[in-house]
């Protein structure tokens, strides 16, 4: 059986330098990665908060959590199979295999695993 951890949670922004400083300034979360202009990473303690542009947001304009898991297409087929749907995946991007599906009730989610380096 796979296992599952939410890791992060991915908040949608237009401006990633001015979410990067609220969330630095405000929480006082110390930026972990940035990858350009599109997503940044900041460290929440037991959970990444994720900040995404259109470009790299699974469902831009939505808070969605982030499950690391060691079977991506297991996950995106359980929830296929009882009731959800796959909106995109599983696949493989820069730096994971990532699925991003729908539960049941319409909620968004993105399976991902880091790949190996």
């Amino acid at each position: 059986m796979a296992t599952f951890d939410v890791k992060m949670v991915i908040l949608h922004t237009d401006d990633l330098d001015d979410s990067i400083r609220f969330y630095s300034e405000t929480l006082g979360l110390p930026l972990k990665f940035r990858d350009g202009s599109h997503f940044a990473a900041l460290d929440g303690g037991s959970v990444t908060l994720a900040l995404a542009t259109d470009i790299d947001h699974p469902m831009p304009g939505r808070v969605v959590p982030g499950i690391k898991t060691d079977d991506v297409d297991a996950a995106a087929a359980a929830i296929e199979a009882n009731g959800g749907a796959v909106v995109k995946g599983p696949y493989n991007d820069e730096h994971e295999r990532r699925a991003v599906v729908y539960d049941h009730k319409g909620n968004g989610l993105v399976f991902y695993s880091p790949l190996p380096r």
